[in-house]
């Protein structure tokens, strides 16, 4: 099947485009994110983590496209440094971009409550998670035009992760009607450790490839995941997602790191 789309798309040039354009698609819903989260001043007072659960969600969404880009390039033998490039500039506007402004956003939508050197700490802690994404990228982009590993593991929480984190920590104070006040207050923080994890040495689990890996326990967890995000939503969700960020640390503690790390972003 992969050989015969690897030669269709050798017959029809346009195929190749197909994962740029999907790429392309990653950064556009990071746009998308980004606008509509400046849109909270224009609901004033009315509800605005619902505006803030919007672009989460967007944010989300948005990896659907990231997945599958990586995965049409190779099964059109599409790849190519233009689309590792293109890549990484859109997980960082989509990635990283996004998911600091709605923190910072949302610290400035109760402004009134803190004074000038909170709300300055507060920026500065964006900007470690913004950082932290970039050097990330950036890191990813040099090791893939000069090693090519392959591995199980990523080293450092990849970008798409930290995303998903915030998000889903937006979505849940969301749907439990969390004051934010109390949001903001400890999203900033959560998103510097993010930054800094994303930049760590820590092994964390290739989770594209361990899908893609045959085994019957793995399908068994596949539904239970599913059934649980189908019942719990986004408390199932904050769960899985911090649990794959705890995994890295108690993969090193559990002394089971013994194979090469995939530098990586995801």
């Amino acid at each position: 099947m992969k050989k015969k789309l690897s030669e269709l798309s050798a017959r029809y040039r346009w195929m190749k485009h197909i994962p740029n354009l999907l790429t392309l698609c990653n950064s556009l819903c990071g746009f998308a994110a980004i606008l509509w989260t400046l849109e909270v001043f224009n609901f004033g007072g009315s509800a605005p983590l619902t505006v803030f659960a919007v672009s989460s969600f967007i944010i989300l969404f948005a990896m659907i496209f990231d997945m599958a880009d990586g995965f049409v390039a190779r099964i059109l033998d599409a790849a190519s440094l233009t689309g590792i490039q293109m890549d990484s500039l859109s997980d960082m506007v989509t990635f990283g971009v996004a998911p600091a402004t709605v923190v910072a956003i949302m610290t400035y939508c109760i402004r009134g409550e803190l004074t000038a050197w909170q709300l300055l700490g507060i920026y500065l802690l964006c900007c470690v998670y913004i950082g932290g994404a970039a050097l990330r990228l950036a890191k990813y982009n040099v090791h893939a035009m000069v090693e090519h590993k392959s591995s199980n593991k990523f080293a450092g929480l990849p970008s798409p992760g930290a995303a998903a984190a915030i998000c889903c920590l937006v979505l849940f104070a969301w749907q439990y009607e969390w004051n934010l006040s109390q949001l903001a207050g400890v999203l900033p923080i959560f998103a510097a450790l993010l930054g800094l994890l994303m930049v760590s040495d820590i092994p964390y689990l290739h989770i594209g490839k361990w899908l893609v890996r045959p085994g019957r326990r793995k399908y068994l967890l596949i539904l239970v995941v599913i059934v649980a995000l189908a019942l719990f939503k986004t408390l199932a969700a904050l769960l899985l997602i911090v649990a794959y960020i705890l995994s890295g640390p108690l993969m090193i503690f559990s002394g089971r790191d013994d194979t090469d790390h995939e530098e990586k972003k995801a």
